[in-house]
């Protein structure tokens, strides 16, 4: 891909992926959220809806939307009756609008969830410890003419606590509890890996 690519990431307010992408030559890289940044690079975020901005002429979109309404361990909120099932509906709206986006290249990132069941399998499943972060969290992404990822450095999985019914969860993600955005932020090593690989 050349570096005059246009390229967006959807739906991140961190600045993890864009900052990733520009420190390897691109220079029309953007992040798209509702959100402001809280990145170092304001000037390279659109606080909007994604969903104004597909059919801009990007060339690579890579999509982190909101997993809130999607993720396996927030379901039992809606089989016990906590949470209307409309925003599941409206959550895997939103998810068929990026993959279906008028870009050629196109990732889109989320925890296991309903996507697999109610759109499509990903096509591939990543660690961040496949990356040289010490870190466990199962990450699924849907590629569209992208390559799967490659580990870079496969390192130890980090810490992990057992609760007494027997459930396992990893440390740094139970430390984090309550802070969402803190969890869902992408691993420095997956973005890094991101704008190698997929740069190409």
């Amino acid at each position: 891909m050349k570096e005059e690519a246009k390229i967006l990431i959807a739906c991140e307010e961190s600045g993890t992926v864009v900052e990733a992408f520009r420190k390897k030559g691109f220079t029309n890289v953007w992040s798209c959220d509702l959100l402001p940044t809280s990145g170092n690079f304001p000037e390279w975020h659109i606080q909007d809806d994604v969903l104004k901005h597909l059919d801009e002429g990007w060339d690579m979109m890579i999509a982190h939307p909101p997993c809130t309404h999607l993720a396996v361990s927030g379901a039992r909120w809606f089989t016990e009756g906590k949470k209307p099932w409309s925003l599941q509906k409206e959550a895997l709206a939103f998810i068929g609008e990026l993959l279906n986006a008028p870009i050629e290249k196109v990732a889109l990132e989320n925890p296991v969830g309903v996507i697999s069941t109610k759109i499509r399998k990903p096509d591939q499943i990543i660690q961040p410890y496949w990356f040289g972060e010490p870190f466990s969290k199962k990450t699924c992404l849907w590629l569209k003419n992208l390559p799967k990822l490659v580990p870079t450095k496969i390192v130890d999985r980090g810490e992990f606590i057992t609760y007494p019914s027997g459930r396992k969860m990893p440390k740094w993600y139970a430390e984090k509890w309550g802070k969402g955005g803190e969890r869902s932020k992408t691993f420095q090593g997956i973005a890094d890996a991101m704008a190698e690989q997929w740069s190409i």
